[in-house]
């Protein structure tokens, strides 16, 4: 069974409780997980190979929430080379604002350029018409399968 490690970016508290109950599926299906609200960029870089669940939360005019700020901040600027990672993302946005989803688009591509391992296509949520729970629930099972 694998490790996942959870990064959550949130404003609000949304993509929080989504990645709460992602990380209980998960370990129901005998992974292990470890949610890291405020993603610390020396942790976790250095932990290879990883896999991460990245549940990231569009803010403002598509910038990162506050809780995940800093890590994106030093992944633009250090521009790791991570073949050993792997990993997939759940962008969380309002399709009422042209930024929709913008930092979880932005954390899908800066990984794929770091060389990490796409697990499973980045699941877009809109806060203004879906169900975080419904619109997970297939997705999970396509990231749990390809783990």
């Amino acid at each position: 069974m694998a490790h996942i490690d959870i990064l959550v970016a949130t404003t609000s508290g949304n993509t929080e409780y989504l990645a709460d109950q992602l990380s209980d599926q998960l370990l129901a299906a005998g992974h292990t997980t470890t949610l890291h609200y405020e993603p610390d960029y020396q942790q976790l870089i250095n932990s290879d190979p990883a896999t991460w669940l990245c549940c990231v939360a569009s803010h403002g005019a598509g910038e990162y929430a506050d809780s995940m700020l800093d890590f994106a901040e030093q992944l633009s600027q250090h521009q790791p080379d991570l073949p050993l990672l792997r990993y997939a993302v759940i962008a969380v946005g309002d399709s009422n604002y042209d930024t929709f989803c913008a930092a979880g688009r932005d954390c899908d591509e800066r990984l794929q350029k770091s060389g990490a391992e796409c697990l499973v296509e980045r699941l877009e949520i809109d806060m203004s018409i879906d169900d975080p729970e419904q619109k997970t629930s297939t997705w999970i099972e396509l990231f749990i399968k390809a783990l």
